[in-house]
């Protein structure tokens, strides 16, 4: 009688830890956090219950290691918004990708923010992700405004671009017709050039 095949297979730990985050971001693309359950995520993986507690110490180290996952997946860096004056168009182009710019990618951000107060390690994750964020936007503004550089004008302006541009995000995830991408682009882009008196961006 032939032998059944293993109901787990064995990977490497670093394999097995991006397996789970992409489980548990998958989980909560679907049903926010009633889906981000130790069950459904082992069971979306096809591992057991235990390599949540043996990989991340349980289910708020995994959801801390899957947001800073998703800002290294989504959120741009100096590497990828390349050099020269098209970094603004570049950081645009990635914010509003429709890749990510899409209902469920969105869904696993709004489930990440609505558990950040309650959650200290998420927490101090995100302090660290988000001041990285606020640096490189900034610095992309004082490119195309020099004036910017010289305060604390251009981190002002960036905390508040990037708030406009989570609000963007909310309102496609409510309800994707009335905000498009390119839509969503454009109101960020007219933001930009209104403050920051910009006279080439594209």
């Amino acid at each position: 009688m032939p032998k059944s095949a293993p109901r787990f297979t064995r990977l490497p730990a670093a394999d097995r830890r991006l397996t789970l985050i992409a489980a548990a971001l998958d989980c909560m693309a679907e049903g926010g956090m009633a889906g981000f359950t130790v069950d459904k995520v082992c069971a979306r993986a096809s591992v057991s219950r235990g390599l949540v507690t043996h990989h991340f110490g349980g289910m708020s180290g995994l959801l801390t290691a899957s947001y800073a996952h998703l800002y290294t997946k989504d959120v741009p860096t100096t590497a990828s918004l390349g050099h020269g004056q098209s970094r603004l168009s570049a950081l645009l182009d990635m914010l509003f990708d429709p890749a990510q710019f899409n209902r469920p990618a969105l869904n696993v951000w709004l489930t990440m923010w609505g558990a950040i107060s309650n959650t200290p390690e998420l927490m101090a994750e995100h302090r660290r992700q988000y001041a990285d964020y606020v640096a490189l936007v900034a610095e992309v503004l004082a490119e195309h405004a020099p004036t910017l550089a010289q305060s604390d004008a251009a981190k002002a302006l960036a905390r508040t671009l990037i708030c406009l541009v989570d609000g963007l995000s909310l309102q496609h995830c409510i309800d994707p017709p009335s905000m498009p991408a390119a839509v969503a682009r454009q109101a960020a882009l007219d933001f930009v050039r209104q403050n920051a008196k910009l006279l080439k961006v594209g």
